[in-house]
């Protein structure tokens, strides 16, 4: 290789120099040379070689080669000496770094290779001019990569700090990557024995050159992120914090997070972030920064929140100064439950009152409400001192609540921060701490613990807030807090029924917002609710509350004060007629008339909720409901001009057919419930309504989506048509279309030998009784492999039913092979030998099989 070496050290001795330097930091640097010639020696002594090597404190030593070969160090007897082997060694010192660069070739010596590089490592760290001097061989890099393969953890430790340095600099960076240097340390980090400070210089080197894009991607490989998520467990610090940096930086490439994610890689910053070790400092916030681009993406953020992180927004500690403790005369839980009082007297000296939290009798607290005091104690205490948002946080990126950042706490002070911003005054705080609950509610731990925390009742007061910037998250974080039954009873108590009712009214029909008001109201106005109430209203195991109070006093956290207030229904809690209006009923119709199947479905439950108070039914009645239900029942997935669209995308069209059956079924049971009154029997025209049901019956909406189809129909067909035998074409469609196809499921799905034997019964009744394509349907539905499965595991019932069936679709030679494929000879000639009850039909069976 072409070194520029000065002219005076051109001579090329047999071997190199080997000198003792000593370094101000690291004390002597030996560099070993075998003997050499005399001219050679003669040549250095001649010189009076002086070599200085470049420290932080810019201090020189010299040394004085000796004839054999060794270093005598001396330091300067004064400052004039000093000055003098400045401007001396000044340029000899590049000379020298030439040599070293040279003594690093292959064809040396592995120890004196070593030494030149633990030269140029030290000689390196005097600043940007000392590498600027070893990059000038464009050589030197490559050879000091090649070292990363010694055995010696010297070398390997000098290479990798070299390399370190380089990389530091934005000018070289790219250099290194491409010298191969990132394969040749993840081929060193696998050895088994490695040095804390090789490791600390290796990752090193490779979080200087993750700053680049192009570096990150091929840095996220399967061989080398195991090995860091490793070293995050290592014992030494500087370890640790070099892989959370690296780790830190490949984060920032979105393209990373899949690879990154299914390395394990957020349980071990997780944990690191929520350790309290001391001197982790930069170890939590290299955690922190990687997890906080994680939690960018919303399903990784459901993976923080099982390892107990919650993201906060930072808005500021100014916005902090709108926080108003309350100063209660006695203490209360944080979702407002009122602790009892045992003591009325105050006491002679006033203790219970200074001592107040202290005067708490009742301990029996759950963990969710012990959790719940101590964050918001916790929370509070910071926000009053004002160091809410200074440990662990840059001061200056949080002054604005209008930055986007976030942090991430440990779940309790998490939940406690978000519902504390939640009474402050700055409305774009106020919105991002309900986008994020919202976000946050994705189990029942979490929706339980925003309502211990006292969420809940925050939330209902900011649904009268002017601002619908506000609004909007507020109602989205009670959409998902109410998927929970408990916390929704909650909400329904503290009044949220009416302000959602008229941000209803102002709202477009085909907005989000719409859906979510109509997913709180549907869950809140259940008409499944007054069905329980009066089935369950009794005693459950033992207990003096109903089903409700029995199901709700063993939920964690649940107030046992409020268990038997919300044992009622909404119906017995709630003035049904003071909800229902003119205006809010005509917006329900107008969302049955135009929106979703979805949205559908909902406004048809809010009004079957209603009609169960008789004195709104005439108000339901009065606001055109009928022009509603013949929209719903008019599907567009059923017309003609869906089977191009199903052949293209017919995973589009079985999800609008699953979405229109549960639409109809909500209708139909509103239907049903209307038709026991002259009144709306009088307005709508049944023989309308029976043909679109029909039509309903025979399309493919799913099975369990038709029983309230067929009742309808029923129902209707009784006041057109008394006659309900199979000769009604009403009576024969809800046959073959509901019933029979109903039959087959419970046969093909019951793990109930009861219920299997019951169906089938029932099936080979109804095609006993010849109903004309009875025996088609069955075939049609798949019944044939169920059937003959029951012949081999069913009871004598259902045996003999199910001969009797297959023995009427035998009498169609086109289920011949369907009979045969589903193994239905073997076991028929079993039975026959076995001279069972049922071994006539089977051979009846067997006679008109071409076996």
């Amino acid at each position: 290789m072409a070194l520029i070496i000065p002219t005076q050290l051109k001579l090329k001795p047999p071997n190199p120099l080997q000198n003792q330097i000593l370094h101000p930091q690291v004390g002597f640097i030996t560099v070993r040379t075998k003997k050499t010639s005399c001219s050679f020696r003669d040549f250095l002594n001649s010189h009076k070689v002086s070599l200085r090597i470049g420290g932080f404190d810019g201090s020189v030593f010299k040394t004085r080669v000796c004839d054999d070969g060794g270093a005598i160090p001396f330091m300067p007897s004064s400052s004039s000496d000093v000055d003098t082997g400045r401007s001396s060694s000044s340029g000899s010192r590049d000379g020298y770094v030439a040599l070293f660069v040279r003594m690093l070739g292959l064809d040396n010596d592995p120890l004196d290779r070593e030494q030149a590089m633990v030269a140029l490592w030290k000689y390196s760290l005097g600043g940007k001019s000392c590498v600027d001097n070893v990059m000038q061989f464009h050589g030197a890099v490559n050879l000091t990569v090649n070292l990363l393969k010694s055995d010696s953890d010297s070398a390997c430790e000098a290479a990798a700090g070299i390399l370190r340095t380089i990389s530091s600099f934005n000018v070289y960076r790219n250099t290194v990557a491409e010298s191969g240097a990132v394969e040749e340390i993840t081929g060193m980090l696998r050895r088994p024995s490695l040095s804390s400070n090789v490791k600390a210089q290796s990752i090193c080197t490779l979080w200087n050159l993750s700053v680049d894009e192009k570096v990150r991607v091929k840095l996220a490989n399967l061989e080398l992120l195991p090995l860091l998520i490793k070293f995050l467990e290592d014992e030494d610090i500087q370890v640790k914090e070099a892989a959370g940096g690296v780790l830190a930086n490949l984060a920032l490439s979105h393209s990373n997070h899949r690879i990154m994610v299914e390395a394990g890689v957020i349980p071990k910053l997780a944990n690191l972030l929520k350790s309290s070790e001391e001197g982790y400092k930069v170890v939590r916030k290299e955690a922190r920064n990687a997890l906080l681009e994680f939690a960018k993406d919303e399903y990784y953020r459901i993976l923080l929140l099982e390892e107990g992180l919650v993201l906060v927004p930072l808005i500021g500690e100014a916005a902090y100064k709108s926080f108003k403790p309350s100063l209660h005369s006695w203490p209360s839980l944080p979702d407002g439950t009122k602790i009892e009082q045992h003591s009325k007297a105050p006491s002679r000296y006033g203790a219970s009152e200074l001592l107040i939290g202290l005067n708490i009798e009742n301990q029996n607290l759950d963990e969710a409400k012990k959790n719940a005091i101590v964050g918001r104690t916790q929370q509070q205490f910071l926000a009053r001192i004002g160091a809410i948002e200074m440990e662990g946080e840059n001061k200056s990126n949080s002054e604005s609540s209008s930055s986007g950042r976030f942090t991430l706490l440990p779940w309790f002070d998490g939940v406690a921060r978000l519902v504390l911003i939640l009474g402050l005054d700055d409305e774009s705080a106020i919105a991002r701490a309900a986008d994020l609950i919202a976000d946050s509610s994705v189990n029942e731990h979490m929706r339980l613990s925003f309502k211990e925390a006292g969420a809940i009742k925050h939330l209902s007061q900011l649904l009268n807030h002017p601002n619908e910037t506000v609004r909007f998250p507020v109602i989205r974080a009670l959409e998902r807090l109410s998927i929970s039954n408990d916390v929704c009873q909650i909400i329904e108590a503290n009044g949220v029924v009416y302000p959602l009712i008229n941000s209803l009214m102002h709202v477009d029909t085909s907005g989000s917002l719409t859906e979510m008001i109509l997913n709180i109201l549907t869950r809140i106005l259940d008409p499944n609710k007054e069905m329980k109430s009066k089935f369950y209203a009794g005693p459950v195991n033992g207990s003096k509350g109903g089903w409700n109070a029995a199901r709700n006093s063993q939920s964690p956290g649940y107030p046992s004060e409020m268990a038997d207030s919300q044992s009622t229904s909404s119906v017995q809690t709630m003035d049904v007629e003071d909800v229902v209006d003119s205006a809010f009923l005509a917006r329900i119709t107008e969302i049955l008339k135009t929106s979703s199947p979805n949205l559908q479905k909902k406004a048809a439950s809010i009004l079957e909720f209603v009609t169960v108070d008789e004195p709104c039914v005439e108000k339901v009645i009065s606001a055109d409901i009928a022009s509603g239900l013949d929209c719903v029942f008019q599907q567009k997935s059923f017309s003609d001009t869906e089977a191009e669209m199903y052949v293209q995308k017919p995973e589009l069209l079985a999800l609008e057919v699953e979405e229109a059956g549960q639409a109809i079924s909500a209708a139909c049971r509103l239907f049903t419930r209307l038709l026991e009154f002259e009144h709306f029997r009088s307005t709508i025209d049944i023989q309308h309504f029976t043909t679109l049901l029909r039509k309903i019956l025979i399309s493919e909406i799913p099975v369990r989506n038709k029983d309230w189809v067929a009742s309808c129909l029923v129902k209707l067909s009784s006041f057109s048509r008394p006659n309900l035998d199979f000769e009604n074409p009403v009576t024969m469609d809800v046959t073959l279309y509901e019933t029979i196809p109903r039959l087959i499921d419970q046969i093909k799905t019951s793990f109930s030998p009861e219920v299997r034997e019951a169906a089938v019964i029932e099936l080979n009744r109804i095609i006993s009784e010849g109903v004309v394509d009875s025996t088609s349907v069955v075939a049609s539905k798949g019944g044939i492999f169920p059937l003959v499965k029951l012949i081999e595991e069913g009871s004598d019932r259902a045996i003999e039913a199910s001969l009797a069936i297959l023995y009427n679709l035998s009498m169609d030679s086109e289920n011949h092979a369907a009979i045969i494929a589903a193994g239905a000879v073997p076991i028929l000639r079993r039975i026959v030998l076995s001279q069972k009850p049922e071994w006539t039909r089977a051979l009846h069976l067997l006679r008109t099989l071409p076996t």
